[in-house]
């Protein structure tokens, strides 16, 4: 027989009996530790890496407009912030494929500044430099929108002429070369000047960019050497070639 528990005397207050817990199944702290905080944590890998991605690219951006800027400053003079030697020879190449391919006309004058070097050695390269400067600004000053003046040497320019017949071409040489006799620059306590003498050479289809100087310095020198011969022809418009 099975034993009775003991009942409570009569009249005796007995405890109550608590009612029986029914226990839920849970997972282990260590589970829900990782419930809570595991997605959080690669959602802010995502978003940190995401940021970085776009950082890196902001970067590679800056940096390829940067290079653009270098190559395109690597065809302009420093001083005069016109086209250097190399960056006119890469216009005069595109310039003969235009005249080759369309028939226009397009004159090129070479410009090479008369007692120049006196003027270093006298007041310093800062009274060249200031020369340099200012001859520049009055020959982009003198010309159109169209055409194009570079620096290719020390104290040697160019002037690239478009739509131009035989006579306009040859007036405006001779014009140009005025206008640098004709700009004075005042440095310090002294006013300095030099001369020009200016040759002209035209494009033609079968041109090469070489060819062209070429042709345009040898009027270049023609007319220097005409000018220290016979004063009396400073005046005359330059030697003509194609």
């Amino acid at each position: 027989m099975k034993r009775q528990p003991a009942r409570p005397p009569k009249g005796s207050l007995a405890p109550p009996r608590r009612p029986a817990r029914l226990l839920k199944p849970s997972k282990s702290r260590r589970g829900r530790v990782q419930t809570k905080t595991t997605k959080p944590h690669w959602r802010a890998l995502a978003i940190e890496r995401a940021a970085e991605v776009a950082r890196l690219a902001a970067e590679l951006e800056t940096s390829r407009a940067r290079i653009g800027e270098l190559e395109a400053r690597i065809d302009v003079d420093p001083l005069t912030e016109t086209l250097n030697r190399r960056g006119f020879e890469r216009e005069l190449k595109r310039s003969l494929a235009y005249v080759k391919r369309y028939g226009a006309s397009a004159a090129l004058v070479f410009l090479d500044l008369d007692d120049f070097k006196p003027v270093n050695d006298r007041h310093g390269h800062a009274a060249g430099d200031a020369m340099l400067k200012a001859i520049t600004a009055a020959l982009v000053r003198n010309v159109r929108a169209s055409d194009v003046v570079a620096r290719i040497g020390g104290d040697e320019f160019v002037v690239l002429l478009w739509n131009v017949r035989d006579a306009d071409a040859a007036a405006k040489a001779a014009a140009l070369e005025a206008l640098v006799q004709a700009t004075p620059v005042r440095f310090r306590s002294s006013t300095l000047a030099v001369g020009a003498s200016a040759g002209m050479a035209f494009l033609g289809p079968r041109d090469t960019p070489a060819a062209v100087l070429a042709r345009a310095d040898a009027a270049m020198y023609a007319r220097k050497a005409e000018k220290n011969t016979s004063p009396r022809k400073r005046a005359k418009v330059l030697l003509l070639t194609r």
